[in-house]
């Protein structure tokens, strides 16, 4: 799947496990049964939270997403150089705060009256990539081919690295944390190719999210600004 700013194909669910017990009488499952089980355990969730941190040539970027997987979220991104943005998105509409860094980088977008550390209002359709707003879905799905890696811990949770290839993406390696205690939820992702990192860490399964726009602050609305 695809996120602003930055490409992180690498976060879906896709790796081939085997050697776990299932079922009443203990036989392993197959690796497909485990990829359909983990899939289908991410893509079942009413909220999750996502750490994704990237070091790149340019320096790192990171963004904590929380979000119910639909339509209602909250972002914050931060770049090294470029500043940080704050996001609220509820159904069709965002509500951002800039910094004032960012604002300084943010030449050319549409809400050009907008202050460091003021909210705007403005609809979520016109999201742009490299803008830095996220969306509040995320795709959960299989590709590559997987090799079973070691017993690892991920979160205080016991779990088995899958290290992945795909043919789509011949310079990159892929290491996936799978849970092996409890829910088989993903619990990291590790992406390595072109010269940069980039890790994805899952949690605060299902966890409830209050979700609102900003409360007692001025906020900028789009179309006033553009009448």
């Amino acid at each position: 799947m695809r996120t602003v700013p930055m490409t992180v194909a690498c976060l879906l669910v896709g790796a081939a496990l085997t050697g776990c017990a299932a079922g009443d009488d203990g036989a392993e499952k197959s690796a497909a049964e485990l990829l359909d089980e983990a899939n289908d355990t991410m893509r079942a969730l009413r909220s999750v939270t996502i750490d994704v941190s990237s070091a790149r040539d340019s320096g790192t970027v990171t963004t904590r997403l929380r979000t119910d997987l639909k339509d209602r979220c909250t972002a914050r991104t931060t770049w090294a150089d470029k500043g940080s943005l704050e996001q609220i998105r509820i159904g069709g509409t965002d509500y951002v705060r800039p910094d004032e860094t960012y604002l300084e980088n943010w030449s050319g977008r549409p809400v050009a009256d907008i202050r460091p550390k003021q909210w705007a209002k403005v609809p979520a359709d016109e999201a742009q990539p490299g803008d830095g707003l996220a969306a509040c879905t995320w795709t959960f799905e299989s590709f590559g081919t997987a090799k079973k890696g070691e017993a690892t811990r991920v979160g205080g949770r016991d779990a088995i690295a899958l290290h992945v290839t795909d043919e789509a993406d011949k310079e990159g390696t892929y290491t996936f944390h799978v849970a092996t205690e409890g829910t088989p939820h993903l619990l990291k992702a590790v992406h390595q190719g072109g010269g940069n990192v980039t890790t994805t860490s899952f949690g605060a399964f299902d966890e409830p999210l209050d979700i609102r726009p900003p409360a007692a602050e001025p906020v900028v609305d789009k179309a006033d600004v553009e009448d």
